[in-house]
């Protein structure tokens, strides 16, 4: 089946693709070889949409069904439905279909579905860099990087999108100019708990309401998914890396994004949260100068390859224009109610 684009987004350039290039070029100057092992990369056929996906992301019929499925009532009923023993039943076929070996993660009588989604992994399989140089990977995913250019803006899949339309915040887009997107998609089979990549001063969570599109390519590739989904972020002052933000996007199906911190004083390692049943995505973006990404993340995005990286592996190192933490600097963004906690989930709200 053929998969016409719904929309027109402008295509890559050659600068564009010049622009990366150089880029790789200069990182590959700067970082320590020890740093450049390859990984395991995965590229857009491995990506094949399901044949469900393709007809909803790719036929005018799908698209109106697709309407329906993306709001957030549905999810939240789903949600509802996961979170019962009546779900219990689905574990045993999803295991088998995505092939997860259990024996990775701690041992517990599961009491409902999504329960066993968001299983805990054991923490020996999951070590943390605690070097204080080392950006780490806060979660598990499949990852992508984009250079955000000196209007705020990077190209995903053929669309631009700016810093302020992820935010909806001009003022706190503007710090991340000629910075770095970091975008983590997690796979329904991924562990989707994720942590904190530094020790930090954590600020509010801001919840921006939205849709809940698949991240999967074929979406990526048909809407924009990053401003378009619900979506929940949080300003972190960081020890080594300066001011950087997390956001966690939701997906189709996911019911709930769980954050466990309102503001606070966090450690690197320590876990931020989780997601409920779906594929999701994480976005860290960070200042310019403030760390160096390893050159072959900027290369494997450029060939539309997405690089495997587990939580708490070193991804880059601390740049040069690193800022420590201000004693007195605001929080930037509007804010949602002070104090979340593990006992409040951050759902997917009207």
């Amino acid at each position: 089946m053929m998969c016409d684009k719904a929309e027109n987004p402008r295509e890559n350039t050659n600068k564009d693709q010049q622009n990366i290039c150089a880029e790789s070029l200069r990182i590959s100057e700067e970082v320590p070889s020890a740093a450049k092992a390859k990984r395991e990369t995965v590229d857009e056929k491995q990506s094949a949409p399901s044949k469900m996906l393709k007809f909803l992301y790719c036929t005018k019929f799908g698209g109106l069904i697709l309407k329906l499925l993306t709001a957030r009532p549905i999810s939240k009923a789903a949600g509802k439905y996961l979170d019962s023993r009546l779900s219990r039943h689905k574990i045993k076929g999803y295991v088998k279909k995505h092939k997860i070996d259990l024996s990775l993660y701690e041992k517990e009588d599961y009491a409902s579905f999504n329960a066993f989604f968001t299983r805990k992994i054991r923490k020996e399989l999951r070590p943390f860099c605690m070097e204080k140089s080392a950006f780490v990977a806060p979660c598990d995913g499949k990852l992508s990087l984009y250079k955000i250019d000196g209007e705020c803006r990077f190209n995903i899949k053929g669309f631009d999108y700016t810093v302020a339309s992820l935010l909806k915040n001009d003022a706190l887009a503007a710090e991340f100019a000629g910075g770095y997107c970091f975008v983590f998609r997690l796979c329904v089979e991924d562990y989707h708990r994720y942590f904190y990549f530094d020790n930090a001063k954590k600020g509010e969570n801001v919840f921006i309401k939205g849709r809940l599109h698949t991240v999967q390519p074929v979406a990526l590739g048909r809407r924009r998914v990053f401003s378009e989904n619900c979506r929940e972020y949080t300003v972190l002052d960081t020890e080594n890396f300066g001011k950087a933000v997390q956001c966690e996007v939701g997906a189709m199906m996911v019911g709930r994004i769980v954050n466990y911190h309102g503001t606070a004083e966090v450690k690197r390692g320590e876990e931020k949260g989780k997601f409920e049943f779906g594929g999701s995505t994480i976005v860290v973006l960070t200042k310019q100068g403030a760390m160096i990404p390893d050159e072959e993340f900027l290369i494997n995005t450029a060939g539309n390859k997405e690089t495997k990286v587990k939580c708490g592996e070193k991804i880059g190192v601390a740049g040069a224009g690193t800022c420590a933490p201000r004693e007195n600097e605001s929080w930037c963004g509007q804010a949602t109610e002070k104090g979340e906690s593990s006992a409040r989930n951050m759902e997917v709200r009207e």
